[in-house]
């Protein structure tokens, strides 16, 4: 293992003076990357917290739909079914970016140097700033939550450039960040079907579409 890996690692090291110098920056860095981590998985139990009210409300309106519809109530049946839908949209947006903030957070806890570090980067803060945009107009607290975490990822950003003139690649970071919050997508439209029931039809009508 290199010196560089045991630093990352927490290890300390038998070299003193200048050695120690030069390893120095490279405990801060990790200690900001663990830093990082932390904030990211504390947002994480704050949107399952989220989620899980959305999927309260997801199973109040749709047994009120069914109700709705033994009394062949269409009216309220469509009204109750336009609610759940809105809390469809927002709960499948809530668990996307949740499986999408888990992804980064994963990511940078198997970040073994700098070169990986700078390679990981560009992507968590494209995702990250996505994840702002999509959910800060839903849940406002977000916006102030991701912002924080976006900024000590800027601030890793810095410091991976200083100490050795590595930068992050925007085109690298952009396709990586797509990939990452297309392959949450998919797996929470996967589950979603599988986990939410759909609405049932009442005769005479087309049923109900989310």
């Amino acid at each position: 293992m290199s010196d560089f890996e045991k630093t990352w690692k927490g290890g300390g090291s038998n070299f003193g003076g200048r050695l120690k110098e030069t390893l120095q920056p490279q405990k801060d860095l990790k200690r900001k990357v663990n830093h990082a981590v932390r904030a990211m998985d504390n947002q994480g139990r704050r949107m399952d917290t989220n989620i899980v009210g959305l999927q309260q409300k997801d199973r109040q309106y749709y047994l009120k739909i069914v109700e709705a519809l033994k009394q062949s109530d269409k009216d309220r049946a469509t009204f109750y079914a336009n609610e759940l839908a809105e809390v469809r949209k927002t709960l499948r947006s809530m668990r996307q970016a949740k499986l999408a903030l888990e992804q980064v957070s994963l990511r940078l806890t198997t970040v073994k140097d700098v070169g990986d570090l700078a390679s990981t980067l560009g992507p968590a803060i494209s995702v990250l700033r996505s994840l702002r945009g999509a959910l800060s107009g839903v849940f406002p607290s977000v916006d102030e939550e991701f912002g924080a975490i976006s900024d000590l990822m800027h601030t890793l950003v810095s410091d991976v450039g200083q100490m050795g003139g590595i930068g992050v690649s925007a085109t690298t970071a952009t396709e990586e960040a797509e990939k990452i919050l297309k392959d949450a997508e998919r797996q929470v439209e996967t589950d979603m079907k599988e986990q939410l029931p759909s609405v049932p039809e009442m005769e005479g009508t087309t049923g109900i579409q989310f």
